[in-house]
């Protein structure tokens, strides 16, 4: 029988195994942090909205029905995430998505669900 051998680490084991090797913990970290944000029902449905077009936090609170003081929360925390954008004009602030990314991560997460649905 062949000769055993102490186990590898996970680390060492991955890296072996998966050819781009691991990716830093500090960019799974964001991506959670990004699930995490989209995985609030009330984000998701801002997010939606924002890929239609650039809106101000009156239209937001309008299309989707919730106070004024909840969606600027919501937004505050979308932003802080890099996943939302906003252009001041005048006393206006305009909300839109910060890049394509978030809009493909919308629509690959609604045909998920659209296909689970089936």
């Amino acid at each position: 029988m062949g000769q055993l051998t102490a186990p590898l680490s996970l680390n060492k084991y991955l890296r072996t195994q998966i050819p781009d090797g691991l990716k830093s913990k500090k960019l799974f970290f964001l991506l959670a942090e990004t699930f995490q944000a989209l995985g609030d029902s009330s984000r998701i449905q801002i997010v939606w909205a924002l890929s239609k077009r650039e809106l101000c936090v009156g239209e937001i609170t309008d299309l989707i029905g919730m106070s004024q003081p909840a969606v600027s929360h919501h937004l505050r925390t979308l932003r802080n995430l890099k996943l939302v954008k906003v252009r001041r004009d005048g006393r206006i602030s305009y909300y839109s998505l910060d890049d394509e990314h978030i809009e493909n991560l919308l629509k690959e997460g609604i045909n998920h669900v659209e296909d689970l649905l089936q």
